[in-house]
């Protein structure tokens, strides 16, 4: 129990850090749109690249897809990271990091990833019966 409350923890904030960035896109707060428009991004995509990131967010909070939520969140984090490493802006460590804890919380609160993984360990390319 207390390895999915820590799965479930190391999770929401991923969901969290995403769902305030998003809602500040959305909202076109200033401090949102000058650091977008530095990144070279136009002012007229802002507010769409918040919706995306807030549905990326909800899909990864649902535990019925939050695998499909966690691959999505990981190439969301990869091309903040890329744009933030394109300007030499060292917080790219921010979004990696992110994308680590988004793994690592997950594995911890789904059972079925944490078969597939050690399974997979135990016997190359077998896949867990709930999976196929």
């Amino acid at each position: 129990m207390k390895r999915k409350w820590t799965g479930r923890v190391l999770s929401a904030l991923p969901i969290l850090a995403l769902g305030f960035s998003a809602i500040a896109k959305i909202l076109k707060a200033d401090a949102v749109v000058q650091g977008m428009t530095h990144y070279g991004y136009p002012e007229h995509l802002i507010a769409a690249l918040g919706v995306v990131e807030l549905l990326v967010a909800i899909i990864y909070a649902v535990p019925r897809t939050a695998f499909l939520g966690a691959i999505l969140m990981t190439a969301y984090l990869g091309g903040a990271t890329a744009t933030n490493v394109r300007v030499e802006d060292p917080s790219y460590m921010a979004t990696v990091l992110l994308g680590v804890l988004v793994w690592i919380g997950l594995y911890l609160r789904d059972d079925r990833l944490r078969a597939l993984i050690l399974q997979s360990r135990n016997r190359k390319g077998a896949v867990p019966a709930n999976f196929a």
